[in-house]
């Protein structure tokens, strides 16, 4: 079953290729959706997909990959709309 789900992510997450490697995941998993950056210096992901392939995305964010420094992560689960064909990164 599809479903939405909406994550923040706070910590040391901009300019050390975040995006990118959530962009990365994004595709490997198979979800849509987009990644960008905040102005509060987090990031936020809405992602679509099969639910164990977004609990994947979700506990890789959560494990602070790569130079980023994850120090919290808010998840909220809502019903997919379908409205993404890719995974993107918004500048």
């Amino acid at each position: 079953m599809r479903k939405r789900v909406e994550i923040n992510v706070f910590g040391n997450v901009q300019g050390v290729f975040f995006r990118q490697g959530v962009k990365n995941k994004a595709d490997e998993f198979e979800v849509s959706g987009f990644v960008k950056n905040l102005e509060d210096g987090s990031v936020k992901i809405i992602a679509e997909g099969e639910e164990d392939k977004l609990e994947k995305l979700i506990d890789w964010c959560k494990n602070s990959p790569g130079f980023a420094e994850v120090k919290e992560v808010k998840i909220d689960w809502l019903e997919a709309e379908n409205k993404f064909n890719d995974f993107r990164i918004i500048f």
